[in-house]
């Protein structure tokens, strides 16, 4: 192991060595259970005897600082005094049950297909999957996704026209920079994206919800340059795009040059009849395809990928070359193995069936409530439309409180004045063990709120 050490001439050189020891401790630099480098080794690295080592371990041993143990050698022993450095940042108290939507069941991850096909994958990698690549990603993955995409979604891709983020968030961020101007983006929808497309710079514009999808007719004459919609499962309402409402957007686009930015975040998980193809497969050249492996696989993959229309793969892979250079390769091998042999098909068939015995659960809870569930039929989350003269959504989230039950709110996605009140409710967040208790935490939330 390397140690750097700052050793001080004037202390002498057994005393210096000591001292800079101490200093390394005292400050944290050297953790409580640090091995330390043999002492041939250090005199090596210092151009110091040995001897002159030895007397300085077995003089901090003896103060305490070091020990010696068996098969271990010589270990840092004392804890640092230093105190910590406080932190600015609010603490985040856990609830104990977690319906809150946005992300799937992470215990589900598939550990055992994916170390087999990353051993495949590195076994078999080529010499540059190590060294810096293309910024569109490793053409291995954008390959595998072209035929992936265009089975699976409808989607109309080759594999030059695909692009690998990190995650959906930056390949929205990378399209609105590139394209500026006004994004139109649903309401209600995701801050987070909102947030994210206004801090590059560009202005957005509501647009609004009902019970048809996102109001398209409404994007006429706005000055909008592009669009951000999910169609197949709307977020958060789950409504699906009515095909009037498709034909518009896609009008729209061809008419004024607008683009549409196709957020298809869950639609894997249709339940209740077969998925709704992706929009882009119906005009390519005005479609910006968006998916990620952060609700199939989980978040902590940090892949996602666009499937671009031709006047926009240069200037993307360009900004992406510009922003990170490229999202890393490993990874992307893995998936491509996956997806190639079929594991992620299987992966994504189990989820499904598992999802689905989710929401017939959460439907069997809540029955006999007088609330009007929607986006049911697909995805990862359930809208709860509370009754006009019902409890309000403070009064759900104070029970809820009382209940450590963590959950969503329709007014915290929208920022158009509205008089609707819903609950958002994620089935997909909490592991197996804990679903149960999850849903009886839900019942009593909103038997407490209907009781009143």
């Amino acid at each position: 192991m390397d140690l750097h050490l700052d050793l001080d001439a004037a202390e002498g050189l057994r005393s210096g060595l000591e001292q800079a020891l101490r200093a390394a401790v005292r400050s944290g630099r050297l953790a409580t259970g640090t091995r330390l480098p043999a002492t041939r080794r250090l005199a090596e690295d210092l151009g110091l005897a040995r001897g002159t080592v030895r007397a300085a371990y077995d003089q901090l041993i003896a103060e305490g600082y070091l020990a010696a143990r068996q098969g271990a050698g010589t270990v840092v022993a004392l804890a640092s005094p230093a105190a910590p450095v406080p932190s600015t940042a609010p603490a985040v108290e856990q609830p104990r049950h977690d319906l809150r939507p946005g992300s799937g069941d992470a215990s589900a991850f598939p550990v055992a297909a994916w170390l087999e096909s990353a051993r495949r994958a590195l076994g078999s990698a080529r010499a540059d999957s190590f060294g810096y690549g293309d910024p569109r990603g490793r053409p291995e993955l954008r390959a595998a996704l072209a035929g992936y995409l265009g089975r699976a979604r409808g989607v109309s891709a080759h594999p030059d026209s695909i692009v690998i983020t990190n995650g959906y968030l930056q390949g929205l961020t990378l399209l609105a920079a590139i394209i500026g101007g006004t994004f139109a983006m649903e309401d209600p929808g995701v801050p987070m994206h909102r947030e994210a497309i206004r801090r590059v710079g560009t202005r957005v514009v509501p647009l609004p919800v009902d019970d048809l999808g996102a109001r398209t007719d409404l994007l006429s004459g706005r000055g909008v340059d592009a669009v951000e919609v999910t169609p197949a499962h709307q977020c958060p309402t789950g409504q699906t795009l009515h095909p009037e409402r498709r034909r518009a957007l896609l009008d729209w686009a061809r008419s004024s040059g607008g683009l549409i930015v196709e957020n298809d975040y869950d639609a894997e998980f249709r339940y209740d009849r077969k998925p709704v193809g992706a929009l882009q497969g119906a005009a390519p050249d005005h479609v910006a395809y968006l998916g990620t492996t952060s609700k199939t696989l989980g978040p902590a993959l940090r892949i996602g990928w666009m499937v671009l229309p031709p006047r926009l793969i240069t200037p993307v892979a360009d900004a992406k070359l510009h922003t990170d250079h490229h999202t890393e390769h490993l990874g992307q091998l893995t998936l491509a193995d996956l997806i190639t042999r079929h594991g992620y098909d299987r992966h994504i068939r189990i989820s499904r069936q598992r999802y689905l015995r989710r929401r017939d659960q959460l439907r069997h809870h809540l029955a006999g409530l007088p609330i009007t569930m929607t986006g049911i039929a697909a995805g990862l989350h359930a809208l709860a439309l509370l009754p006009p003269h019902g409890p309000t959504e403070a009064d759900i989230r104070t029970a809820a409180h009382a209940h450590g039950l963590a959950l969503g709110y329709l007014s915290e996605r929208s920022e158009l004045p509205s008089t609707r009140q819903g609950v958002i409710i994620g089935y997909g967040r909490p592991p197996d063990h804990a679903y149960t208790s999850a849903l009886d935490a839900l019942t009593a939330t909103f038997a407490a709120c209907f009781a009143r």
